[in-house]
């Protein structure tokens, strides 16, 4: 009947089994594990449940019955994962080894506007790079830092590996398995006395068959352990338990798979569980397996279906428009995030994007709106009033921009962020006419960051301006060969050296020029007067 309780099984709220001595709180101690666990508190909830533990030997890793043991146990590793958790969705990083040696390429030419890895494909009304810079791989650079916008695919290994350290893209790393087992050292720490489970003497078989622990085991596995494979074993024995009919482990096998690098085994695993139960996350997942197949055009018909199903669901229309960013198609791109925005108007990478967009079509006023907003929504940061402070010279509106730059680098948290806003202070600079402004921002600049491709290229053009034709060189030659991608570094360099009769040097950075920015109407004329210059030798 209800209001009785059995005895001994269930104290009232207030009471607790030493007097009120848990913590001071007049609660159990599994009560107050539990409560830690609500309010994030995980190293709290974790110390509190090996307390528990160790008052009741053996019941460690038999996980026997709801209470005791059991729930302490699995507690534990729930709070143990969420100290270490990462959503696998957003998170995604290519190593050297995933891009160049890629077993799943379909078509070594792809058609254009069908491939990540070419750049120029599906031009799609988006600025040139002689208005909006472009990241190694040729695209433009986004107004939202992801995981992806930042190393861009190398089309050969040396490129790869001479990836420059300019706009924050770090070297790749060699292999994205190797981060996750350097990962699984790193959660060590959570657990000074060594790991928590054992995983070598657990028996698999028999935690499958309890689906509530499996579930938690799991997790354990795969993101503090970060040992996939048997974090795989134990999903494909409950999976079988389950009669192959639980969408939940299937979605997880397919993580496993997709980690140890079998694509096509991960996709018929996400597809499967998608037939079973129709989840936007499996749609996520299924579209993350395409983009690393170098199947955009596939990810974007998928996540079209997801919309006809979730309509309106923001991390699908999102997911759209990155990858129209990702393919260059600006326009398409800019569309999708205004979408993402009349679903969620507070969603920080649309508005980023979309101003972006604006700045680099030459509205600043616009642009500046969009800044704006993000600074009423809390956002703080230092590019933020990097931003701000662009947008506000550019409208001309050169009272706030001083002002903007200095709260910037205020706010600024390590060097390469405050080069940003020297290089940027120098523009202001060169834009207002005072040299020796600019000159000192540049060079403050590379004090902060030396390998600001950027800044050496315009401290050259400064010092072509005095005169120094050698210093110019140099800094140009320097500019170069960190950003092989920049157009401006080779142009210049062919000026400079066709004005000193170096005619072979010339025209060897002109053709370069020429790669990296066909569209260039400047370089193509140099190279025609080279041509002549040859053709009349």
């Amino acid at each position: 009947p209800l209001g009785r309780q059995r005895p001994g099984r269930r104290r009232r709220p207030g009471r607790s089994r030493r007097g009120g001595a848990a913590a001071g709180m007049g609660l159990e101690p599994l009560f107050q594990a539990w409560s830690c666990f609500r309010r994030r508190k995980f190293r709290q909830c974790s110390d509190l449940c090996s307390q528990l533990l160790e008052g009741s030997p053996g019941e460690q890793v038999v996980g026997a019955g709801a209470e005791g043991g059991g729930a302490a146990w699995s507690l534990k590793t729930r709070a143990l994962t969420e100290m270490v958790y990462v959503d696998e969705i957003d998170m995604d990083e290519e190593g050297i080894a995933e891009m160049m040696l890629d077993e799943n390429a379909i078509a070594q030419v792809a058609r254009p506007g069908t491939s990540l890895k070419l750049p120029g494909t599906s031009q799609g009304g988006g600025p040139s790079p002689a208005v909006r810079p472009v990241t190694q791989s040729g695209r433009p650079i986004t107004g939202f830092v992801r995981p992806s916008t930042q190393s861009g695919r190398p089309s050969t290994v040396e490129q790869a590996i001479k990836t420059p350290r300019t706009t924050l893209t770090s070297r790749p790393i060699t292999s994205a398995s190797g981060r996750f087992v350097r990962l699984g050292t790193a959660s060590m720490l959570t657990n000074p006395d060594g790991p928590f489970i054992n995983l070598s003497r657990l028996n698999l078989a028999k935690y499958a068959q309890k689906p509530k622990l499996a579930k938690a085991l799991f997790d354990y596995i795969f993101h503090h352990e970060n040992d996939v494979k048997n974090a795989l074993d134990l999903a494909a024995l409950a999976t079988e338990h389950a009669q192959f009919k639980d969408w939940w482990w299937k979605v997880q096998i397919g993580k496993c798979y997709y980690r140890l690098g079998l694509y096509r085994e991960a996709e018929k695993q996400f597809k499967s569980a998608l037939k079973q139960q129709d989840m936007v996350d499996t749609v996520l997942y299924l579209a993350k397996v395409y983009l690393r197949l170098d199947q955009p055009v596939t990810a974007l018909n998928l996540f079209k279906q997801g919309l006809d199903r979730f309509p309106g669901e923001v991390t699908l229309i999102c997911g759209i428009a990155r990858i129209y960013e990702e393919m260059n198609n600006i326009s398409s791109a800019a569309e999708y995030y205004k979408d993402v925005l009349k679903q969620d108007n507070t969603h920080v990478e649309a508005i980023a994007c979309i101003g972006s967009n604006h700045f680099y079509s030459d509205q600043p006023e616009i642009a500046l709106r969009f800044y704006r907003r993000l600074l009423q929504m809390g956002v703080y940061n230092c590019q933020l009033f990097n931003n701000l402070g662009l947008c506000c010279f550019y409208a001309q509106q050169y009272d706030m921009t001083l002002s903007s730059f200095e709260r910037a680098l205020f706010l600024a948290e390590n060097e390469e962020e405050t080069a940003d806003v020297w290089y940027n202070l120098g523009h202001v600079a060169v834009g207002i006419g005072d040299v020796n402004l600019a000159y000192q921002c540049f060079k403050l600049a590379l004090v902060n960051n030396n390998d600001y491709a950027e800044a050496y290229n315009n401290l050259a053009v400064l010092e072509m301006r005095k005169g120094h034709v050698e210093q110019a060189r140099a800094l140009l030659l320097t500019a170069s060969s960190l950003a092989p991608h920049m157009y401006e570094p080779h142009f210049n360099f062919a000026v400079l050296s066709e004005k000193v009769g170096d005619l072979q040097r010339s025209y060897t950075a002109a053709q370069k020029s020429a790669e990296a920015f066909p569209g260039h109407v400047d370089t193509q004329q140099l190279i025609k007067q080279l041509k002549q210059h040859f053709a009349m030798l």
